[in-house]
């Protein structure tokens, strides 16, 4: 009787359980689609982590406006500029191997000179290119390593700001594919197969910087809005397979094709997963990626203009209240946005294919309002 009366008990609670957890999904879901009408978001994969645990992965909208198809959580987008994190990340790991600092000359490590003419006594170190401290621009582009080197371009100079690196914060694409270049140079893997094998696979997660070493029945439509006329367009070159650069690669000068600054291929679910990574400071899947003090050091922030610190940023105004860490993504008419807290354990990642993308001091306003709509049905 009592072993009745027990498991009677256990199904009564079990049940409970479950209805408040459909009650909040409910909740939550209802909340977040009101924020996707409001900004007219074309669809959004989100991933909430709660106390080291997944408790929640859904997918809104659609992954194809022309032919109607739902997004699903196992679908991959470009993530953008959060696509940096997993450069600085093998970048830690390459220092803790001995093989580099973050105090050696950028342009030694690249193999041509990278110096500010205006100041050419001042070494550029790879420490300030991975915090936007490094006096480079984008002004000439960044998709190719051309734009910077002295031999090729007569324009170099101007990849420089007139100021003294190491002094002002710019964030700049063009730092981040050199030093995916540099991750070959000193591995001896080009910069994909290096990130798969070192971060992606010890972490269990199905991403890539290679489009066609993915499924690409998996990628999902990103759409550039319109404001003149409300609509939509695709942008196909987010997945441009780069076959014919590919076929004639030359390692450690190549790297831009993959894009290190902005070309990671994944879901949200997975991000999330490689986001706690971050947030147990350098150990996910039972596997240490990088240690607890480079783990530490990439979240500590090296100037205040931003919170930038090792391509993770600190914030306290996405959740009015609270310190963050992570980043943004934005291209193509995507908006990625990955932030978490180290100290109460929880994180949140949200991605849009496609939005109004109106802005409110420095954030998309739909990521904000996503993100916190999240936030206050799961974690507050």
């Amino acid at each position: 009787m009592k072993s009745l009366q027990s498991f009677l008990v256990f199904i009564f609670l079990f049940t409970l359980n479950i209805n408040l957890l459909f009650a909040q999904n409910s909740k939550a879901e209802s909340d977040f689609e009101a924020v996707m009408k409001k900004y007219e978001a074309v669809g959004a994969s989100v991933a909430v982590v709660k106390g080291n645990k997944l408790v929640y992965a859904h997918s809104f909208g659609l992954k194809d406006l022309d032919h109607k198809i739902a997004l699903s959580n196992q679908d991959i987008f470009r993530i953008a500029s959060i696509s940096k994190s997993f450069s600085a990340t093998a970048i830690m790991q390459l220092v803790e191997a001995g093989k580099i600092t973050l105090d050696d000359d950028f342009g030694d490590l690249i193999g041509f000179k990278i110096r500010n003419p205006n100041f050419p006594e001042k070494v550029i170190t790879l420490k300030m290119a991975l915090s936007h401290t490094s006096s480079l621009n984008d002004s000439e582009g960044y998709l190719n390593l051309d734009l910077i080197n002295p031999d090729k371009n007569p324009n170099w100079a101007k990849c420089y700001n007139n100021y003294e690196p190491g002094s002002k914060y710019e964030y700049c694409n063009l730092n981040f594919n050199l030093i995916g270049t540099i991750i070959e140079k000193i591995s001896g893997e080009r910069f994909d197969q290096y990130i798969k094998k070192h971060i992606l696979n010890p972490l269990d997660l199905y991403a890539g910087y290679c489009v066609d070493s993915l499924d690409g029945s998996r990628f999902v439509n990103l759409y550039e809005y319109h404001a003149d006329n409300k609509s939509f367009s695709i942008a196909p070159a987010a997945y441009a397979p780069r076959r014919t650069e590919i076929a004639n690669y030359i390692m450690g000068y190549s790297t831009p094709i993959f894009s290190p600054t902005g070309g990671m291929k994944i879901s949200a679910t997975d991000l999330a997963r490689y986001m706690m990574m971050h947030m147990n400071y350098g150990t996910g899947n039972k596997h240490r990626i990088i240690s607890k003090r480079h783990a530490k050091l990439m979240q500590t922030k090296i100037t205040d203009e931003e919170g930038y610190g090792l391509a993770l940023r600190s914030v306290d105004d996405l959740v009015d209240g609270v310190n963050l860490k992570g980043h943004t993504g934005s291209a193509y008419g995507l908006y990625s946005t990955m932030f978490f807290s180290p100290k109460e354990k929880f994180g949140i990642v949200v991605i849009t294919n496609g939005c109004n993308p109106t802005y409110t001091k420095g954030w998309c306003d739909f990521s904000k309002a996503a993100y916190n709509s999240l936030y206050q049905n799961f974690i507050r």
